[in-house]
């Protein structure tokens, strides 16, 4: 998704509650990485995608109604951003009767992803050649690569990238 972002295809917003709710759920689900690890990653995306961090949407969280009160957040950021949609996995989380007066709706990162694919069908798989090279050092199999993306729950984008296994560099590291 981030390096889709930086073909300018779309406009990825994100807060810094959101990056501390996603550290957070990453740093209970896995013993082996550390906080200061994911502080880089979070410094990182920020400095990838040029205006990316939302701020100023704080106030809004306590007039806001969700299901669960932990993702207001990511409403008021949205709202405050004038975003079209919340991409999320928790889909349930954000009840379109909760989300549409703000001109809202939600979509799965899958679905997202093949709608970014049938818009701008080069820039995303340049953009994927891109992520795929940036497993260089082992090199990463084209299958092992879907599959990762399948196992993180995006598997229409995985089957949709299949044929175009003939873009990447080859497994032996020749371009």
């Amino acid at each position: 998704m981030l390096y889709i972002a930086q073909t300018k295809v779309f406009r990825a917003r994100w807060s810094d509650d959101i990056h501390d709710e996603w550290i957070g759920n990453l740093l209970k689900n896995r013993n082996d990485l550390k906080p200061e690890d994911l502080d880089r990653t979070r410094a990182l995306m920020n400095a990838a995608v040029p205006d990316c961090l939302v701020e100023g949407y704080e106030g809004l969280i306590p007039a806001l109604a969700l299901p669960d009160e932990n993702d207001r957040h990511v409403l008021a950021a949205a709202i405050v951003t004038r975003a079209n949609v919340i991409v999320t996995f928790n889909e349930k989380d954000f009840p379109e009767d909760a989300i549409a007066a703000y001109r809202l709706h939600t979509k799965h990162p899958d679905d997202f992803l093949v709608d970014l694919f049938e818009l701008a069908p080069e820039e995303f798989v340049e953009a994927v050649h891109r992520d795929f090279q940036h497993y260089g050092k082992p090199p990463l199999v084209y299958e092992d690569y879907l599959a990762s993306l399948a196992k993180a729950g995006i598997p229409k984008t995985a089957n949709l990238l299949k044929p175009f296994k003939i873009l990447m560099p080859s497994e032996s590291g020749d371009p």
